[in-house]
């Protein structure tokens, strides 16, 4: 791609040396012969003070805030992040225009729901693409993610490879992050999904309104948009918007609706009911939550033209994700495991209320929160972890670069206002260990917080650390 295709693209006037664009990228470390440098401006790092070292290594053109003394053609915009994307999806041919796109954002319930709509696509022999929180996948290749949604330069090239792989539908997560970082900015999609929005990412956001408002953005991007009714911010998310609006929900009225459930501990049974028809669903993960994930993929691919009986087909050949409510194998032991995600105060409420529908005896909850994220927050987990189990055990989650005992005493600080009887344990192995010590027959006990993630960070350093593997390895000993 000509550097001047992609001035033209950005709209501005170009008249220096002409050069073959081979690549786009924003890292210094991944520059390659022929690439376009992006200097961006970070929180913690300005992207100019590495444009010398990028030319070095093979950068032929720079994109910039300002014009640096570097003798290589230079596009100088005002807002580098937005520039980035829209160079990256010129120098990779719009890639986002081959196949049908499908963006979901929320607090909760955005990965399940993503996975819920590549079953469903898969199910009818659509090559799907997903970009997410566990890992990005193109049909059954996985490749591996450091974030939900990838950086725009590394978002266009991965849906080149997608296009030229004959995906036909990709799904993707589309966090708050990605949205106010204009990350998917330039990208029109199909249909968009709210889930809902419970407090997170304040550390990041400030205000819970510049939080919605990021999340809103999505739906100034598409053609269809689909909200959850229930979600009390639903109308904030849906005043405003040009595109058509379709609903969902349990407890209000909407265009998708789910009654007749039935939650059990293998899963749920509910009567879905849509614009075009209706059917029972039998879905192999269980909660409450599970049902909106379902009707929210459910509405999106009913949008997207698929039919009733193959929606359905889909939802019901899922056996589960990873790391959400995920059930270990405890053998001939008479107690359960769950490993699942939960790290939001609404999220360890709706696991918890959901083992709890199901448990025969005790549900003991072990979780801790992550450092260097919103504080706000633990507190309320500690409060919602008491009042939904009956025994806690607090540990460390990803404590980053704070102390881990700092964090645990403010978790300990809402735990104590439920009155339910805990334990504070730094070590989250030892902990898992103690948790499995005090288990009884009938008792369940949900490990929260990282569900599929395979690593635990202590003072900015990941160390292999895998809930799941760590259970099965103590319960053999």
């Amino acid at each position: 791609m000509k550097l001047s295709k992609i001035a033209e693209e950005l709209g501005i006037a170009f008249s220096e040396e002409d050069v073959e664009i081979t690549s786009v990228t924003y890292d210094s470390r991944h520059v390659q012969a022929g690439s376009l440098f992006c200097c961006l401006v970070g929180l913690v790092s300005d992207g100019h003070t590495f444009a010398a070292q990028a030319v070095d290594k093979g950068a032929v053109a720079l994109l910039v805030e300002r014009r640096l003394p570097i003798a290589v053609p230079q596009l100088v915009v005002s807002n580098g992040r937005r520039a980035m994307a829209l160079a990256a999806a010129c120098c990779y041919g719009h890639p986002e225009r081959e196949m049908t796109m499908l963006g979901v954002t929320g607090t909760n319930g955005k990965t399940s729901t993503t996975y819920m709509v590549k079953s469903i696509a898969e199910h009818t022999g659509k090559k799907v693409g997903l970009i997410g929180t566990i890992q990005n996948m193109i049909g059954d290749e996985i490749i591996e993610t450091g974030r939900t949604t990838p950086e725009s330069a590394d978002l266009f090239a991965l849906l080149r490879k997608m296009a030229d792989e004959g995906v036909e539908l990709c799904v993707m997560e589309v966090s708050s992050h990605a949205l106010a970082q204009d990350r998917v900015y330039g990208i029109h999609y199909h249909i968009a999904l709210f889930t809902n929005l419970t407090q997170d990412h304040l550390d990041y956001h400030k205000t819970f309104d510049n939080y919605l408002n990021a999340k809103k953005r999505l739906f100034g991007q598409c053609d269809i948009a689909i909200i959850n009714h229930d979600d009390p911010y639903s109308e904030r998310i849906m005043d405003g918007l040009s595109c058509p609006i379709y609903t969902m929900g349990i407890h209000t009225p909407a265009s998708y609706n789910a009654s007749n459930i039935d939650i059990q501990t293998s899963g749920v049974r509910f009567l879905l009911r849509t614009p075009k028809g209706e059917s029972m669903v039998r879905l192999h993960i269980s909660g409450l939550f599970s049902i909106y994930n379902a009707m929210g993929a459910a509405a999106m691919m009913q949008q997207a033209g698929f039919a009733l009986k193959d929606i359905v087909a889909g939802l019901e050949a899922l056996s589960g994700v990873a790391g959400r409510l995920q059930a270990v194998d405890t053998g001939d032991r008479p107690f359960s495991v769950y490993i699942d995600y939960a790290h939001t105060p609404d999220a360890l409420e709706n696991v918890l209320t959901t083992v709890h529908a199901f448990a025969k005896a005790r549900v003991l909850a072990l979780f801790g929160c992550g450092g260097d994220r919103d504080r706000v927050k633990r507190p309320l987990m500690g409060e919602i972890g008491g009042r939904h189990a009956d025994f806690v055990i607090v540990t460390s989650d990803n404590p980053r670069s704070e102390n881990p005992e700092a964090i645990i005493r403010t978790i300990e600080e809402g735990v104590k206002k439920s009155g339910t009887p805990y334990v504070t344990i730094t070590n989250r192995r030892e902990a898992i260990e103690y948790a499995l010590s005090r288990m009884e027959p009938d008792d369940i006990l949900v490990i929260a917080g990282k569900g599929h993630e395979n690593y635990q960070e202590i003072n900015g350093v990941k160390y292999h650390f895998d809930d799941k593997e760590v259970v099965e390895e103590l319960l053999r000993r």
